[in-house]
């Protein structure tokens, strides 16, 4: 059983040997007026002023980047995410303090600003042109040029690229020591960069969606972690590496599912691909019927008359219903949580009449909004343009005593190790930068490679 007063640390990686010094509620840090500010707080404010965390803004969330209609963006979710998670942290951390009076001394109170800080980071690992991107990684050594490339990489690290998972790469980016960088990455708290880590277990015990939540060279590094918080590892010797969830991770992710399910909805009535009719009709549905009466009337005792505000009003209804039922069923489950028993998200779990309404809103959007045209041609766009970056980039760190090789190499930021005298080093290099890049940057260098534009036309 996992137990919250050690899943609650602030330790820092790279920084461990100064945790004895650096307890909330002592002395300020340089450069710190006041002790008010928390080290779960510090992490928050890390990602937020972080390059990574603002390239977020230009990368494809599930529509194309705005036009004249502005949709989310990775950002913009990523902040409404991180909203969500704190009210669900506040709420499970008010709830359970009050069954456990002796958590109010500990740092568990703290538990908002933790999920509110992982939901920053859920999304910061994935490549340009959302799913499309991702899936453009993993078949270009699966289907593409890349296949050849499996005698000369362990089994280990094959599993790893062919798999390629944006929330292993969240984990890595904030944990990996980068050329010129500091140990320890990002240098976040122990217990904020577990919250992330949605798929606890290694590449090669990978589930049938190939999902999983550490590279092989992140591994060492997720087991320090895991074992100072006390998760139960559930993998037998000899077999690949295998946890349960962090509890806080339940929370994080229903920020998410409630977030993109409910604003994807939004986005798709301003695109006009959803009607007022279908889109009140879908959000009316989470609720019985006097509820449903009463929002009505508050509608109109408001003077709400334009559409678009009334899908605003109508969508903060179900966020704030979705959030009470999730809190519901975290507390009510703790034990089984915390026992790594818990099966399936919170969303599975919620009650009858709101989950029925999400499942509806699901298959709908898997129907007219994620199968749209508008959303398939930036699909098949980036999936070509992430292709060609991943073969040009490739081969140059195959032959890189080439010209055009080198000429390639030369565009790439030094924090990648793209000259390592080992393989595997520079191949992951070319993924990291690559990954790395916003839609509109992997479009530019797309173009310039591929001779369709140059700077002084």
């Amino acid at each position: 059983m996992m137990n919250w007063q050690q899943l609650i640390s602030n330790k820092r990686l790279g920084q461990e040997e100064r945790y004895a010094a650096q307890h909330d509620g002592g002395q300020p840090t340089i450069g710190q007026s006041s002790a008010m500010r928390t080290e779960f707080k510090r992490d928050y404010d890390r990602l937020i002023f972080s390059a990574p965390f603002r390239r977020l803004q230009n990368k494809t969330q599930v529509f194309p980047l705005p036009g004249s209609v502005f949709v989310h963006n990775r950002l913009t979710h990523s902040l409404e995410v991180a909203s969500v998670g704190m009210s669900l942290g506040n709420d499970v951390a008010r709830l359970l303090t009050e069954r456990h009076p002796e958590l109010r001394e500990t740092l568990f109170p703290e538990i908002g600003q933790i999920v509110a800080t992982a939901c920053l980071a859920h999304d910061m690992g994935n490549p340009p042109f959302g799913h499309s991107g991702e899936k453009a990684i993993q078949t270009f050594f699966t289907e593409g040029p890349g296949v050849d490339l499996q005698r000369r990489v362990s089994p280990q690290f094959w599993a790893d690229i062919t798999h390629f998972e944006g929330n292993a790469n969240a984990f890595r980016l904030l944990t990996h020591q980068f050329e010129g960088r500091r140990k320890g990455g990002f240098v976040m708290t122990y217990t904020t960069l577990a919250s992330i880590v949605k798929y606890p277990y290694a590449s090669a015990a990978a589930s049938k969606k190939g999902k999983f939540g550490f590279f092989t060279s992140e591994r060492e590094i997720f087991q320090r972690i895991a074992s100072e918080l006390g998760i139960i590892c559930t993998s037998s010797p000899g077999d690949p590496l295998r946890y349960v969830r962090h509890p806080l991770v339940y929370l994080v992710e229903a920020a998410d599912d409630i977030c993109y399910e409910i604003m994807d909805l939004e986005d798709a009535h301003k695109l006009k691909l959803l009607s007022y009719d279908e889109i009140a009709q879908l959000l009316l549905a989470f609720f019985d019927e006097p509820t449903q009466q009463r929002i009505r009337q508050r509608i109109a005792d408001e003077g709400l008359t334009d559409d678009n505000e009334k899908v605003v009003y109508l969508r903060a209804c179900v966020v704030g219903k979705l959030e009470s039922e999730c809190v519901k069923v975290f507390v009510d489950n703790e034990e089984a949580i915390l026992a790594g028993e818990f099966t399936g998200c919170l969303i599975d779990h919620i009650s009858d009449v709101p989950q029925q309404a999400y499942r509806s809103c699901a298959a709908l959007s898997a129907q007219r909004i994620y199968r749209s045209k508008v959303v398939l041609d930036v699909e098949l766009s980036g999936y070509k343009i992430m292709e060609t970056l991943l073969g040009q980039m490739t081969e140059a760190v195959i032959y890189p005593e080439r010209y055009y090789s080198q000429q390639l190499i030369g565009r790439v930021s030094s924090q990648y190790a793209v000259h390592s005298p080992d393989f595997e080093t520079r191949l992951m290099a070319v993924i990291d930068y690559i990954s790395g890049m916003t839609d509109v940057y992997a479009l530019d260098v797309y173009q310039k490679i591929s001779g369709i534009s140059l700077p002084i036309v």
